[in-house]
């Protein structure tokens, strides 16, 4: 989860990723809004494809990225965990704030 977060740290590469949940893209098109070279965008796609997130494939002369589906379940399971914990500690100070009002 280390290198997700790492790789996601990066705005170029959160806005990849961003733009892959909506479906597959060429380096090109990818790099078109970042105003990036193509070797520039490679190697934030590589960081992408080392930390599991991003497969790549050739058609023809054109390089292909696609989002793996599962590459963010590691994170969403944790983020589920972080928001079930604190909703529980909202719920308990909400319930320890009645009891106080309800005392007095």
């Amino acid at each position: 989860m280390t290198t997700t977060f790492g790789a996601l740290a990066d705005p170029t590469r959160l806005a990849i990723v961003t733009r892959l949940s909506r479906g597959e893209s060429t380096m090109g098109q990818l790099a078109a809004p970042h105003d990036l070279t193509l070797p520039a965008m490679t190697k934030h796609v590589g960081v992408l494809v080392d930390a599991g997130m991003v497969t790549r494939r050739k058609v023809g002369r054109t390089v292909v990225c696609t989002l793996r589906p599962e590459a963010l379940s590691e994170v969403q399971a944790w983020l589920g965990d972080l928001t079930a914990y604190w909703n529980s500690t909202i719920d308990r100070l909400e319930d320890l704030l009645q009891a106080s009002d309800d005392e007095h």
